[in-house]
């Protein structure tokens, strides 16, 4: 479902976004493909975090364009975000400890079945269980029981709860800041594999990391921010690492690597 021919997935275009005095973006602009895993790189305070935001409707952008499926788009709210389809997966998770896994997934979003005049309304558990695992299976994430509390959990088990969670509910883009951070050998690799297998499934990923091998392992294109704008935008094919650590750190003049 990738290539270039194609009116990419998403589209950032000139992003711009000041808190009071500071200019956290004054030049950001990016594409993700359908079907890709697009790494967006950068040093401490370069704007990823600021960005992925933007994207995700928590800090809505003061100048610049999105545009989804080639389609402009206003994204004022996160609500606004995850009815286009776009998901994020931050650092903390978001995952409520004293919860099953199924109760974890469908969190704020629980089916309900119809109020009836003689009881109260009822969770429509057996249909939920049903979807969580069809969308387990369909990610190859082997979980306990569903109703496990996740504070049992493992913490790669945990970040595959997460982003089973994210493409839940009709996805197309999944943010995923850091999804590796603090994971063992193992661990990583099966995280790696759940990225690839999205992308793989045709949807849009969105790849923070600080891992540079994680990034070639997995990235089919390649951003880098500094200082707030796009210094580098590029097919991981042709980059090497020393390229983009120098488009992050400055020592790499743009458009040295195109």
């Amino acid at each position: 479902m990738s290539g270039s021919a194609a009116t990419p997935l998403l589209t950032v275009r000139g992003l711009k976004k000041r808190f009071g005095a500071v200019t956290a973006l004054r030049n950001v602009g990016f594409s993700v493909e359908r079907g890709e895993v697009t790494a967006l790189l950068g040093d401490n305070g370069a704007g990823k975090s600021t960005t992925i935001k933007a994207i995700a409707g928590v800090a809505p952008i003061d100048e610049g364009e999105i545009l989804l499926e080639g389609r402009p788009v206003t994204i004022r709210h996160p609500s606004e975000a995850n009815a286009l389809g776009i998901q994020t997966v931050y650092q903390d998770l978001a995952l409520c400890d004293n919860l099953g896994i199924c109760a974890n997934l469908y969190l704020g979003r629980e089916l309900i079945a119809k109020p009836t005049p003689l009881g109260p309304r009822v969770l429509r558990d057996v249909e939920m269980e049903a979807e969580a695992r069809r969308v387990l299976k369909t990610l190859r994430i082997n979980l306990p029981a569903l109703d496990t509390p996740v504070a049992s959990l493992s913490g790669g088990q945990r970040q595959a709860v997460a982003i089973a969670r994210a493409v839940l509910w009709n996805s197309k883009l999944v943010i995923m800041d850091e999804p590796t951070a603090a994971l063992g050998v193992a661990q990583t690799a099966e995280v790696l594999r759940l990225v690839r297998d999205l992308a793989g499934q045709g949807y849009g990923v969105i790849l923070i990391t600080h891992n540079m091998q994680n990034v070639f392992q997995v990235a089919d294109n390649i951003a880098v921010l500094r200082l707030g704008e796009t210094v580098l935008e590029a097919r991981k094919a042709n980059l090497t690492p020393d390229q983009v650590v120098g488009a992050i750190t400055g020592t790499l003049a743009i458009g040295a690597a195109a």
